[in-house]
């Protein structure tokens, strides 16, 4: 499956749109409040995690509409108290040849 930020491949021609897909990881929490080199690094794991999710998610709901490339992705990254995480990804379903 083909990500990107674009609405277009080059190389490629969208045969057609499939629609909307959209990726929410789920709540992920850090256990820690304060800010050290350490407590940063897990807060990053965390957020990558987050943002594996979501991504998973898009590309099975993308899957789903029988797509082979999403276009236009964008990314939202949100923190609640500074400790919980959600990442929510958007896009285009398309087919591409």
């Amino acid at each position: 499956m083909i990500l990107t930020t674009t609405n277009t491949i080059e190389g490629f021609k969208v045969i057609e749109y499939k629609g909307i897909v959209s990726g929410t990881s789920s709540e992920l929490k850090t256990k820690f409040s304060f800010k050290t080199e350490k407590n940063m690094e897990m807060i990053a794991n965390v957020m990558t995690e987050a943002k594996e999710q979501a991504f998973q998610k898009l590309k099975d709901n993308a899957t789903k509409l029988n797509a082979n490339a999403i276009l236009g992705i964008s990314v939202d990254v949100e923190t609640v108290n500074g400790s919980y995480f959600f990442v929510s990804v958007i896009g285009t379903a398309v087919n591409v040849a």
